[in-house]
């Protein structure tokens, strides 16, 4: 008697078809071992668009399978197509929920700020701050670092406020795209750098530097605004009146999860490490671009110098951090076409060299020769060293 064909091959055929893209993009989407490292964010971006025609080919070609072949199998056969089938099912737990990065990382429910009296974050907290025509907002990094983004209005003007623990970036963007607000979601991650998406365009972006990596708009940048990263209460003692972003109580235990991340450096947690001055992945940087040159600096001889003048390009630049060892300012050191040099007094202010004047963390002077005279602000950013050098090639490096 002849065997009657089961014709497996149409199985598997619809097996890899409904279940291997989607593992696949949840791969390379995701911080698995070996998946950031691999160029792979345009395959990501166009497979995430096939994969559902995918599963609907697959699902048909299988179920096509089972009215036609599937009672020809053996007993084992059946077993083992069906286990299959099973396990295969249960995947789209894995790449449609576990590992999606817009559930795993939620929207904060509720938006809520208070004032500095109402306030309950504690001041040590780490904030990246805001200010728009006399309206500040601080929203800290134990909360940011979950969440990723916020979506919001300072005053007037509409921000996206994101934050990337991967990478340690924080950064302040325009949502608006070609004159229409944009609400952005959460992609996944690629080289360790948290990746969104604009709802209009469909473009990926990178949160790391605003560039669009691949769709519609690839190749250009979202506008950066300009931000601080402070502790809370150096941020109120420059801005009172400031509102900060409070808890929302539906992601405590996520926030709880952060303990520390925004002021304990990973090299200190690492008790294999004995010499904790060495420059490792995650050793904090502080990273400045002028001129399209990046220049880093060492976080932790930056904590032991306090105040440094030095120079990137052309412009001379003034590198300093307040008492809390968390708050960093950066400003340019020309005035009225003159380069002051400056070191800090023993009221944890500083003095510059050339007119004996007193300036104050604001780089405003306070006293003096150039009283009332402003220190133009360069933007400055706290980031691990893996991802400045992934993100900024040709970086020079103070040592």
């Amino acid at each position: 008697m002849m065997k009657k064909p089961t014709s497996s091959y149409i199985f598997w055929t619809g097996m890899l078809l409904l279940f291997v893209p989607g593992l696949l993009h949840a791969y390379l989407l995701m911080p698995f071992p070996g998946s950031q490292n691999i160029e792979a964010i345009k395959l990501c971006y166009y497979l995430e668009k096939i994969i559902l025609p995918l599963r609907i080919a697959g699902a048909l070609v299988i179920l096509w399978y089972l009215i036609k072949y599937f009672t020809n199998n053996r007993r084992w056969g059946k077993i083992v197509k069906v286990t299959i089938l099973v396990l295969g099912l249960s995947s789209f737990y894995i790449t449609d929920f576990a590992f999606k990065a817009s559930t795993m990382f939620e929207e904060p429910k509720t938006i809520k700020f208070a004032d500095a009296v109402a306030n309950k974050v504690p001041e040590s907290y780490i904030v990246l701050g805001v200010v728009r025509n006399g309206v500040a907002k601080a929203y800290p990094l134990v909360y940011l670092g979950y969440h990723h983004k916020v979506q919001d209005n300072v005053g007037d003007l509409p921000v996206l406020v994101t934050y990337c623990t991967m990478c340690r970036t924080g950064r302040v963007y325009s949502p608006v795209i070609d004159g229409k607000r944009q609400t952005f979601r959460l992609v996944g991650a690629r080289h360790y750098n948290a990746i969104i998406e604009d709802e209009s365009t469909g473009t990926w972006w990178y949160q790391a530097t605003g560039e669009a990596a691949v769709g519609p708009m690839q190749g250009s940048y979202l506008k950066e605004l300009p931000y601080e990263q402070s502790s809370l209460g150096a941020w109120l003692n420059k801005h009172p009146g400031s509102l900060i972003l409070q808890p929302d109580g539906h992601f405590k235990s996520d926030y709880d999860d952060l303990k520390d991340y925004d002021v304990k450096q990973a090299v200190d947690r690492d008790s294999t490490i004995k010499n904790k001055d060495s420059l490792i992945r995650k050793s904090w940087i502080l990273g400045v671009i002028i001129d399209k040159q990046p220049k880093a600096y060492d976080w932790r001889k930056l904590t032991k110098t306090c105040l440094l003048n030095d120079r990137l390009g052309t412009t001379p630049l003034l590198i300093s951090l307040e008492d809390d060892d968390h708050t960093f300012h950066v400003f340019s050191r020309q005035v009225n076409g003159k380069t002051l040099t400056f070191k800090q007094d023993t009221t944890g202010r500083f003095t510059d060299n050339e007119t004996a004047s007193t300036w104050n963390w604001e780089g405003k002077c306070i006293s003096g020769a150039s009283k009332g005279r402003q220190l133009a602000v360069v933007q400055a950013y706290q980031e691990y060293w893996h991802s400045w050098q992934h993100f900024h090639p040709g970086t020079l490096f103070w040592k």
